[in-house]
């Protein structure tokens, strides 16, 4: 291979490693080319490349995009499972671990997921979790159960305190009804005696009016005898 060759193949590595959200490598010794091209089929569904890579070369990628964890698995025979950011890392690592356990041949080395180094046992670890469809639903239930918990105690409540205020406002009406004749009889009661006042000062005026008149025929009785 030209060193003009040599430099493009590492170029595209390095970016392919730094735009892979999770990668995993494998040692594919022993797989026919029939099975190569079944696993390249089955990881492009769920968003990965598979490629066998030169060890030099990918070295070079490696350190030029800063994949220093990826070195350590760059021995014997090496592909990688490139996981887009779109791409499903929990299928892709069980698709290459059904494919190793019926071929008895191809073997996981380990991996980077979201940036964090994962050795083989890793690799079959993240294979055995559910597939991205059931982790979401399983998410969205545990969301959805204690939201729907919540409201069921928001509303007996609620409901409860509107019976209240309802019970209480009818009492209110009743209780209103009732009142109302007191009310006026204390009022009536109160504004008797203040329409009294006027009568008895009027009888108070006739003994005064009698008392100056027997002040006056007095008067003229002693002018008579002087």
């Amino acid at each position: 291979m030209l060193k003009s060759d040599k430099d493009r193949v590492v170029q595209e590595l390095s970016e392919r490693l730094r735009a892979a959200d999770s990668l995993i490598v494998a040692d594919y010794r022993g797989l026919t080319n029939a099975q190569l091209a079944g696993v390249r089929t089955k990881l492009r569904e769920h968003g990965a490349t598979f490629t066998v890579v030169k060890h030099t070369l990918t070295r070079r990628a490696a350190e030029a995009a800063g994949a220093e964890s990826l070195l350590a698995l760059l021995e014997g025979p090496t592909a990688i499972a490139f996981v887009r950011s779109d791409g499903d890392p929990v299928a892709v690592a069980q698709a290459l671990a059904d494919t190793a356990k019926e071929t008895k041949v191809l073997a996981l080395r380990g991996g980077v997921l979201s940036g964090k180094a994962m050795e083989a046992a890793d690799v079959e670890e993240l294979a055995k979790l559910p597939a991205m469809d059931v982790l979401k639903s399983q998410l969205v239930g545990v969301i959805v159960a204690p939201l729907t918990q919540l409201v069921g105690l928001l509303n007996a409540p609620l409901r409860d305190l509107a019976g209240l205020i309802d019970a209480r406002i009818e009492q209110l009406q009743e209780g209103g009804d009732d009142s109302g004749a007191p009310a006026e009889e204390a009022h009536a009661t109160v504004s008797e005696p203040a329409g009294d006042e006027p009568q008895a000062a009027a009888e108070g005026d006739e003994p005064a009016a009698e008392a100056s008149e027997e002040t006056t025929e007095n008067d003229n009785t002693q002018e008579e005898q002087d």
